[in-house]
């Protein structure tokens, strides 16, 4: 309930409740460097030079505060008690939560002049007699003074073993994850150092790295934008007051719901660009809410009200004109949007959604009023700078109007012509969704080929034409505009962008079938970017794939005095690249099989016969398909706009660096 799951996603949720932990520290002024440590054991080490956990005994229960905190749920600093104006951990249950999932956990405070330890074995403490999770375990054993410090070292050190009858076998934090979190908490709380070091490396020496920022949220903006922008990064800040009720521990132990006044803290950085992606990021007290929230909500609707309101002002839309939507608004928009309040309403302990709802009036009042001031502004940079954001906005909602009929004239056309369907399309006999296949194959030469090779009860097959457009550098209308991106939407038949229906989708499997070569690679790049763009439920759904079509053909001449009753089909090995066919060709020679010379080199689908294609690629018996999937969408979509986009300065650094990689063996010349 409280990490989400049991595999590598849950352990680092774990991480990341001790992490917040001291955050909050952070953002209260206390705290100045967090130090994450990945032991070589599997272990998770956080440091930081906060206050320190309080040790003194709680009357109540009797604990040392170490103690209470990290045993009973509901009693971090958090909760209730106003130790924190905004924090991370919201719940008062993060740390005692790891604890209780942890095989052990190390607790080392700096406070009052010396080093206090207590040590939990699955949340019970107690005292190991040796270093890692399996030592001899004491139970029973609280707090202790272990060292002395100087009065002025405070601090908090949190190890711990996660508990392996819980979590998978395989679970670990990701290095990459990490890396990203951390570099984004440095720009939400500036001036904020956050070390990683990751020891778990075969190297001798562990990889680490340093994230320090004193820009802020406006130089996280710049960070994540993806394009050039046609204005400057605009700070939006202001507060606001609501009244909330909300349960307070009362002196009896009871929760009390008590109305207590709440203060909201609202703090934007957001810009546009020329480009056509949108970035928007949202938080929560420094936690990322990627869903989303009523904070998110108040933004979008401030943003959409009052650019509406200043273009019908400014006469860029005409009185009979439709308003502009958020659709058209958020096109080429970067933006960071925080908030801060103490104790906020989550849908879970996950935190992925803010539910309290006064954040939507307030942030949407913040934002009205000074996005109205910079819209309304009479300084010369800043008023050609609106007039280019009015601009974007008019011709994206143009573009949008403009592929809306499109979109209809289409439907208008193939109701006349009673086809909805391409003519090119080679359609399967099967309407059954689970066996059905789509072949996007790449020449017409091919498609021959293939119509020969392909079983038409489940296969279908559509031609494309050479290299389509590369969508992530074009518009919604360029894209419609283009007959082979049209025709492959069409043939789907689940719409695109927003509005796209995986359950309507035609096809079980959509299947990339290019040839093995660079340019084969580079259609299959240009195809995923146009699915991952506009059909991106269907790389969720695990149901595209790109076939794996043999770059060599090596036909024995012995085979039959060497296997008695030899197939056909065993006269033939396939092999995939150079150095499976070296090792292949080893091979046989060792086990004394002779093979004709020279070995055949396919220079394309077009060239093989339709049993050959059928046997090595199409047919589901014999056949390789590499699944294509989304594992790390922000990853996924950082790579597609360095190697697609707009921007072409980090595409050349890439490839700049990367050509020291290069195994030149591999280059098809």
């Amino acid at each position: 309930m409280y990490i989400g799951s049991t595999d590598s996603r849950g352990l680092t949720h774990c991480m990341w409740e001790i992490i917040d932990n001291a955050v909050d520290e952070a953002l209260g002024g206390h705290c100045t460097r967090i130090d994450v440590v990945l032991h070589r054991d599997g272990s998770v080490e956080v440091r930081d030079n906060g206050r320190g956990i309080p040790v003194d005994v709680e009357p109540k229960s009797g604990l040392s505060g170490v103690e209470l905190v990290m045993t009973k749920l509901h009693a971090g600093g958090k909760f209730g008690s106003g130790s924190y104006m905004a924090s991370g951990g919201l719940h008062g249950v993060g740390a005692s939560v790891v604890n209780a999932l942890s095989g052990r956990l190390d607790v080392e405070v700096d406070r009052q002049g010396h080093t206090h330890a207590i040590s939990f074995r699955r949340g019970i403490p107690g005292q190991f007699a040796d270093a890692g999770p399996d030592a001899d375990f004491t139970p029973g054993t609280g707090l202790r003074e272990v060292r002395r410090v100087a009065k002025k070292v405070t601090g908090t050190r949190v190890r711990f073993w996660a508990d392996r009858q819980i979590f998978l076998k395989e679970a670990e934090i990701s290095r990459d994850s990490l890396l990203d979190r951390a570099r984004q908490t440095a720009f939400l709380i500036p001036g904020l150092t956050i070390a990683v070091r990751d020891e778990r490396v075969e190297e001798e020496t562990p990889y680490e790295e340093e994230f320090r920022f004193e820009g802020g949220i406006g130089e996280f903006c710049t960070y994540l934008a993806p394009d050039e922008g046609i204005c400057d990064v605009l700070r939006i800040q202001g507060s606001g007051q609501f009244t909330e009720t909300v349960p307070v521990l009362d002196d009896e132990g009871h929760m009390t719901p008590t109305e207590v006044e709440r203060r909201l803290e609202v703090d934007i950085a957001l810009r546009w660009g020329t480009g056509y992606d949108t970035t928007v990021r949202s938080f929560v007290n420094i936690i990322a809410t990627p869903k989303g929230g009523t904070h998110l909500a108040g933004f979008e609707r401030a943003l959409v009200r009052v650019i509406n309101d200043q273009l019908r002002s400014s006469k860029l839309l005409k009185t009979n004109d439709d308003p502009v939507v958020k659709e058209d608004v958020l096109e080429g928009l970067t933006a960071v949007v925080t908030v801060r309040l103490p104790e906020p309403q989550f849908e879970g302990q996950t935190k992925e959604i803010l539910g309290t709802s006064a954040a939507s009036r307030i942030v949407s009042q913040v934002v009205g009023k000074d996005l109205r001031h910079f819209l309304t502004s009479t300084k010369r940079t800043e008023k050609q700078q609106a007039r280019a954001v009015l601009d974007k906005v008019v011709n994206a909602a143009k573009a949008r109007m403009a592929a809306r009929q499109q979109r209809e004239n289409q439907r208008r056309k193939n109701a006349l012509e009673n086809s909805a369907l391409p003519a090119k399309l080679v359609d399967c006999r099967s309407e059954g969704l689970d066996r059905s296949e789509l072949f996007i194959v790449e020449g017409d030469s091919a498609l021959g080929t293939a119509k020969l090779a392909r079983d038409s009860e489940f296969q279908a097959l559509l031609p494309i034409r050479g290299k389509i457009l590369n969508v992530q550098k074009s518009s919604v209308a360029d894209m419609l505009k283009n007959a082979e991106c049209a025709a492959i939407l069409q043939v789907i038949g689940a719409g695109s962008g927003r509005t796209f229906d995986v359950d309507a989708a035609r096809y079980g499997r959509v299947i990339l079938m290019a040839d093995a070569d660079v340019d084969g690679a580079h259609i299959r790049c240009l195809l995923l970017t146009l699915v991952y763009r506009y059909m991106r439920p269907m790389l969720e759904s695990g149901r595209v794939y790109a076939a794996v079509p043999p770059l060599h053909r090596v036909e024995l001449t012995n085979i039959g005095k060497k296997k008695r009753g030899a197939k056909q089909r065993d006269k033939y090995i396939y092999t995939y690249s150079d150095a499976e066919l070296h090792a292949k060709l080893l091979e046989l020679e060792q086990k004394g099989f002779t093979w004709k010379e020279p070995v055949q080199r396919y220079k394309g689908l077009g060239e093989m016969d339709a049993d050959q294609l059928a046997e090595t690629t199409m047919d589901p018996r014999y056949r390789t398909l590499r699944r294509i999937r989304v594992e790390d969408a922000e990853e996924a979509t950082r790579v597609f706009s360095l190697l697609m986009g707009n921007e072409v300065a980090p595409r050349r650094e890439f490839l700049a660096k990367s050509a020291q990689d290069l195994d030149l063996s591999r280059i098809d010349a």
